[in-house]
C-alpha cells in the first residue's frame, strides 16, 4: 500500500492492524506521531467550528430541498488532525481530506493561510476559519462554504458561491470579503459587484460599499480601502462595532482568552489593533476606553474600567 493512503487512513481512525503495522514500520513514523500529538494541543477552542458548519450545513440542505434536488448530507470534519498539520510549519492550518472529492482548510488562531482554487481564485483565510469545496465537480459548480472570515480574489467565469449561515454571496469575478462570526456578519466589496442574499432578499453591493448585519440591526456602510486591512495592513480594523465583537477578534488573532471587569461589552468601538504586536494591540483597544488591562499569565488577560 502506498505510504500516502497509509497515512490517510491513519489520520481518519480507518487503518486496521496489518495496516497500522505497515505504517508503524515507515521511517517518519515517529515524526507523524510526534507531531500529531503536539497539534491538538494548538486547537482553538475558543470559536466552535463543528457547531457553526452544522448550523450551515442545515441551512444549505434545505435550500436544496426547496429546489427538489436531491443531495447528500456533507461529511464535514474528522475528529483527528489532518495532514497538512504535520506538514505545515508551526501548525497553522490543516487540510481535510486530503485525497477525497472534498477539501477543507482550517486557520487555528493567530494564523492565516492564503488558498489556491482549482480555478486559480485565490483565498486568503484569516484566523480561525475554516473553508470548505469541492474539486470534483468545480468547473460545473464553482462554490465553497465558509465559517469565519476570507477575503476572496475570484477568477472571472461562471457563478462563484460563498455559502455562510447567515447569507449567501455570489459574484462571477470580483475581490470581496466575507466575515461570518457569532452574531456578526459582513460583506464588502472591492472590485466589481457582489450579489448577496440574506433573509430571502437580493442585494448588489458595488465596490467601495459593504453590508452588515450585527445582532438584528442590519448596516450599509462604504470603504475607501482596496483591500480588506487584515489582509493588506496586518491590522485588524473596526467601525462603529460592539466592544465585543473587538475582544473576540483579539483573542482569535492573539490566541488569548480575556476578561472583562466593569467593561461595556455594548458600547462602539472605531479603530484598529496590531497583528503582529500584543503589547501595542493591547493599547490599541484598551486607552481609548480608558481600560486598564493585566497580563496574568501567558494565555489570561483581564481587563478593567479605570
Amino acid at each position: 500500500m502506498k505510504k500516502e493512503l497509509l497515512i490517510q487512513k491513519w489520520l481518519d481512525g480507518e487503518i486496521n492492524d496489518a495496516e497500522l503495522s505497515a505504517f508503524k514500520a515507515l521511517p517518519e513514523y515517529a515524526s507523524y506521531a510526534k507531531l500529531s500529538e503536539k497539534a491538538k494541543l494548538f486547537e482553538d477552542t475558543s470559536y466552535d467550528v463543528d457547531f457553526e458548519y452544522g448550523k450551515l450545513n442545515a441551512i444549505i440542505s434545505e435550500r436544496r430541498q426547496k429546489t427538489a434536488t436531491p443531495v447528500k448530507t456533507l461529511n464535514w470534519f474528522k475528529p483527528l488532525m489532518r495532514v497538512a498539520a504535520i506538514l505545515l510549519v508551526g501548525l497553522a492550518i490543516y487540510y481535510a481530506p486530503l485525497y477525497g472529492d472534498t477539501t477543507t482548510v482550517k486557520t487555528l488562531a493567530s494564523n492565516q493561510t492564503t488558498i489556491q482554487l482549482p480555478d486559480n481564485s485565490n483565498v486568503k483565510l484569516n484566523a480561525s476559519s475554516s473553508l470548505q469545496y469541492k474539486k470534483g465537480d468545480w468547473e460545473n459548480n464553482r462554490e465553497v462554504n465558509l465559517v469565519g472570515e476570507a477575503y476572496f480574489d475570484v477568477a472571472k467565469g461562471s457563478q462563484f458561491d460563498v455559502n455562510t449561515w447567515l447569507g449567501k454571496v455570489s459574484v462571477l469575478g470580483t475581490q470581496f470579503n466575507v466575515k461570518q462570526r457569532v452574531n456578526y456578519f459582513e460583506v464588502t466589496c472591492y472590485e466589481g459587484l457582489v450579489s448577496l442574499k440574506y433573509k430571502g432578499k437580493e442585494i448588489k453591493l458595488p465596490a467601495g460599499k459593504s453590508f452588515k448585519v450585527i445582532g438584528n440591526e442590519i448596516i450599509e456602510d462604504e470603504t475607501k480601502d482596496s483591500l480588506p486591512s487584515w489582509s493588506s495592513k496586518n491590522m485588524s480594523s473596526f467601525k462603529s462595532v460592539p466592544y465585543s465583537e473587538v475582544i473576540q477578534e483579539f483573542e482569535r488573532q492573539y490566541n488569548i482568552k480575556v476578561e472583562t471587569n466593569n467593561v461595556d461589552m455594548t458600547q462602539l468601538f472605531t479603530g484598529s489593533f496590531a497583528l503582529n504586536d500584543q503589547e501595542l494591540a493591547l493599547k490599541a483597544i484598551t486607552i481609548p476606553l480608558e481600560l486598564k488591562y493585566n497580563k496574568e499569565n501567558k494565555t489570561k488577560i483581564v481587563l478593567t474600567k479605570e
